[in-house]
């Protein structure tokens, strides 16, 4: 056994704790702009902002929140754009 397995093994007899600190769960400020989402699009959590015409092609027209603009949507469904618009991104 090595030092640091030695002192977990006796850390309860100390009255020390859990070696690790449960992190609250993080609670989200916008939520994602596509209708039938429920995620939040934070910046934190990996949310996105993508443009008007980007939502329009993939999710059609009335299917989002716009803000300014712009629709913010959450990861997953960044991921689903992104998918979705692989084949049509043209690089120079």
């Amino acid at each position: 056994m090595g030092f640091k397995a030695n002192a977990r093994k006796h850390r309860e007899s100390r009255g020390e704790g859990e070696d690790k600190k449960k992190r609250p769960v993080k609670e989200g400020a916008t939520k994602c702009g596509i209708k039938e989402c429920d995620n939040w699009s934070d910046k934190s959590m990996g949310g996105r902002s993508i443009s008007l015409q980007n939502a329009q092609d993939v999710w059609g027209d009335g299917s989002y929140v716009e803000r300014k603009g712009r629709v913010k949507v959450c990861k997953s469904c960044y991921r689903a754009w992104k998918k979705e618009t692989k084949d049509d991104m043209e690089y120079y």
